[in-house]
């Protein structure tokens, strides 16, 4: 199949038709391909446009660079997004790949964004990430005043199976400075932190 017409099945109904032109856009990648790909994160069609964040996820760590000045400076909150999104997906499709140290601060830095999209979405990049990004979560977490970011990191960090977490969440719980939301949050955490570390540490 033609790389064009392997492109064109991104947009196909059918989601194993997607998968497998996905995976084949991977495997035959050139140097246009990841460009490429990065040049429809801000298609209308949603299809087409998860179907390339999901092809550069399967391209791996190469596909970080050309994204982060996109994510930090795009005037599109979509394609801002989408990258991080794409961030996400590499972590998920490549967990034994060392994630790019430049890559999680830019997901550090997008935190901040205004759009809310966006910053919720680089919070569970870093999230899937995992071990590498985990203080930086922590650090956020003691300095945002975004409510919606701050239960967002301690939904990820419920979600870590990191045991430094259930430290960070017991004391989130009980303090009354907290905001309520942030509080409640993080009592509902921890037993979802409590079964994440049990099937991680559960042995076959």
């Amino acid at each position: 199949m033609t790389s064009e017409a392997l492109f064109e099945q991104l947009k196909h109904p059918n989601p194993n038709m997607r998968n497998r032109a996905m995976l084949e856009i991977a495997d035959t990648r050139d140097e246009n391909t990841i460009p490429r790909l990065i040049s429809i994160l801000d298609e209308e069609d949603v299809v087409f446009r998860r179907a390339a964040v999901q092809a550069l996820g399967v391209i791996g760590t190469d596909a970080i660079a050309p994204l982060i000045d996109l994510l930090l400076n795009h005037d599109n909150a979509t394609i801002r997004a989408s990258c991080a999104k794409v961030m996400a997906q590499v972590s998920v499709n490549h967990p034994e790949a060392s994630f790019p140290l430049e890559g999680i601060q830019a997901l550090k830095q997008a935190v901040n964004d205004l759009n809310p999209v966006v910053n919720i979405a680089s919070v569970m990049a870093l999230g899937e990430i995992g071990e590498p990004a985990f203080e930086v979560l922590v650090d956020t977490l003691s300095t945002t005043e975004n409510v919606a970011v701050a239960v967002a990191i301690v939904n990820a960090l419920g979600d870590s199976g990191n045991l430094k977490a259930v430290e960070i969440l017991n004391r989130l719980s009980k303090d009354e400075t907290v905001d309520s939301y942030v509080r409640e949050s993080a009592v509902s955490a921890l037993p979802r932190l409590d079964q994440v570390m049990n099937y991680k540490n559960r042995s076959w």
